[in-house]
């Protein structure tokens, strides 16, 4: 089966109620593509799936391409997708870009080998930082309270609790396949190491279908939370679809339009966030304009300007991969 035939079966079998059922974004084409990659050994094929993967144009398309590097007969294909996308998108511009085009040089030639080059010669910009390696925890750590909690604590009690904090984090979040996994049972976020301002974010999450209640959210600066439901829980209102700004009470909470993928398959955020405002993008489709995030903790104080940003565990199995977060 071709692999343009394959993808566009896959958007068949969405939900008629989804947005994106209509909608074939270059977002929701990676997912699908990334999925019959995996699903195929034939090398044609695979050739024809990593061209496709290159016509998405996206920054993640870009670092998927570049994991085939290591494959002899994938690896001529890979850089040329990689040194398309990085050239002709000069937003994605930053040490991690310049790391995948410093690799794709031995493979490429011509014009592209010349462009490399050129664009290599540039003044770098730091751009999108990988925050998951696949392999560890490197970047990550447990969560203390919150961050009202947190600031009135002295540097000692601070760093005591972190170690515990640490310990549960280890317990309750697993690498699995590559993929950063929540494996508790109980409402255990993992947390940056490093501090944000202003960033935009970019993160694939998976809910396990088989877990009790499925739902997940992501904290931006501690406070909850760009949400993640199953949207077949009708009982608390999933049904409005993930991306919102859950617990917001004067501006608005719920997204723009369902744009999630069925119960079990990837989903992809774009987040950005200026000042106390938030956009999202769900799997390409814009759920969250410039709306401002509400301080949960102490809605009397504005969103805090600079803090973590925390992935969310709420009693059942999540996945999150691709997390790449570039400072504004």
């Amino acid at each position: 089966m071709k692999p343009i035939l394959c993808t566009l079966l896959f958007f068949c079998t969405l939900s008629a109620s989804s947005v994106q059922a209509q909608t074939l974004t270059p977002e929701n084409r990676l997912i699908a593509l990334r999925h019959q990659m995996e699903q195929t050994s034939d090398v044609k094929q695979q050739r024809a799936i990593l061209s496709e993967m290159t016509q998405t144009g996206t920054f993640v398309a870009m670092t998927t391409l570049a994991q085939h590097f290591d494959n002899e007969t994938l690896c001529r294909q890979a850089a040329r997708g990689v040194a398309d996308i990085a050239l002709s998108h000069p937003d994605f511009d930053g040490h991690l870009t310049r790391h995948l085009l410093a690799r794709a040089l031995p493979f490429v030639s011509g014009k592209q080998r010349k462009a490399i080059y050129a664009y290599l010669a540039k003044e770098p910009v730091e751009g999108f930082v990988s925050h998951f390696n696949g392999r560890d925890l490197t970047g990550w750590k447990g969560l203390v309270e919150n961050p009202i909690a947190r600031e009135r604590m002295t540097p000692v009690q601070l760093a005591e609790k972190q170690i515990e904090a640490d310990r549960r984090m280890r317990d309750d979040w697993k690498v699995e396949d590559g993929l950063l996994a929540y494996v508790g049972t109980g409402f255990d976020n993992i947390c940056t190491v490093e501090q944000y301002a202003d960033f935009e974010m970019l993160v694939d999450w998976r809910l396990d279908p088989t877990g009790k209640e499925p739902d997940a959210g992501i904290y931006l600066r501690g406070t909850p939370q760009v949400q993640i439901w199953d949207i077949a829980r009708t009982n608390v209102g999933a049904e409005v679809g993930s991306g919102g700004l859950y617990n917001n009470k004067q501006n608005r909470s719920t997204p723009l339009v369902v744009a999630d993928n069925p119960l079990g398959e990837w989903n992809s955020f774009y987040i950005r966030m200026v000042g106390d405002r938030v956009t999202v993008r769900l799997n390409g489709i814009l759920v969250v304009d410039n709306v401002v995030l509400e301080n949960y903790w102490d809605r009397a104080r504005p969103i805090f300007p600079v803090d973590q940003i925390e992935l969310q565990a709420h009693g059942s199995k999540v996945y999150y991969r691709d997390i790449y977060i570039r400072r504004l």
